[in-house]
């Protein structure tokens, strides 16, 4: 079982207290897009071997969203964030290659 650190309100608990919604850092497409660009954004997401970004709620707790490093292989969690930052915080990536040095950059 997965234990999560919830960044908005501060506690750590087991992954039933929390719901995974997917894949984070998503570039939303709208109105003006192109039917294939708005096809991409509701349909198409990475499922991969290795670390991943992932949005999470925290379900029974204080109900705010934020973001999972996490490898999908070992259940391994690198930290958590808010939902409201553009990209992974610098600690968390250098977390990343220090515990994967030959792992691919999971931000490409």
């Amino acid at each position: 079982m997965l234990t999560i650190h919830c960044p908005n309100c501060g506690v750590t608990a087991e992954e039933t207290e929390f719901h995974a919604h997917g894949e984070a850092h998503l570039k939303r497409f709208g109105p003006g897009s192109s039917e294939d660009e708005f096809e991409g954004y509701l349909f198409m997401r990475k499922n991969p071997k290795g670390v991943h970004f992932e949005r999470w709620r925290h379900q029974y707790g204080c109900g705010k969203w934020f973001h999972v490093a996490r490898c999908t292989t070992t259940l391994e969690i690198f930290g958590s964030y808010s939902a409201q930052t553009i990209e992974p915080p610098q600690e968390i990536l250098d977390q990343i290659a220090d515990r994967r040095p030959d792992a691919p950059d999971p931000r490409t």
